[in-house]
């Protein structure tokens, strides 16, 4: 009886360390998306648990890929879906997400962006975050007050 008590104990204590391991590498943020074939690529990370990202669609997800195989390094979203903020936004609808890659200069992930399959917005900031979403196409650059409108979206309006 007192073998079979520490077997049970053993394999009790083997379970959770392996649920507590799983637990620690679900802890880093990173995020993965099955390629086409059938392997599992991480795509991006969050910078904090408090990003709300997992509603991201797939083609959402396929730019943010396709910016880590440009650019060499996976994204960090900064922001993904969220209730606030302007009306009409596609953070909202969980369509965008604000991005910035850690040693990649603005311009690349911009051409990266912009060369992205099913690409709608690509915006900048002047703290460095890009936006990239799955809307319209268009483009703009934002540093406080209003934000000034690509070509793109100016002639689109007319």
């Amino acid at each position: 009886m007192r073998n079979n008590c520490s077997t049970l104990l053993a394999c009790v204590i083997a379970l959770s360390s392996i649920f507590a391991a799983e637990a620690s590498a679900a802890g880093n943020h990173k995020h993965v998306a099955k390629s086409e074939k059938g392997g599992v690529t991480k795509v991006y990370t969050v910078q904090t648990t408090r990003v709300r990202h997992r509603c991201f669609p797939g083609k959402l997800r396929v730019i943010l890929s396709h910016i880590a195989r440009q650019v060499g390094r996976r994204p960090l979203v900064t922001s993904g879906h969220r209730s606030g903020g302007r009306r009409g936004s596609l953070h909202r609808k969980c369509l965008a997400a604000d991005i910035r890659v850690p040693g990649v200069s603005v311009k690349r992930i911009i051409a990266a962006a912009r060369s992205a399959p099913s690409i709608g917005g690509v915006g900048t900031y002047c703290n460095g975050i890009v936006h990239v979403d799955v809307g319209p196409k268009r483009r703009w650059h934002h540093c406080g007050g209003l934000a000034r409108l690509g070509r793109r979206t100016t002639l689109a309006a007319r």
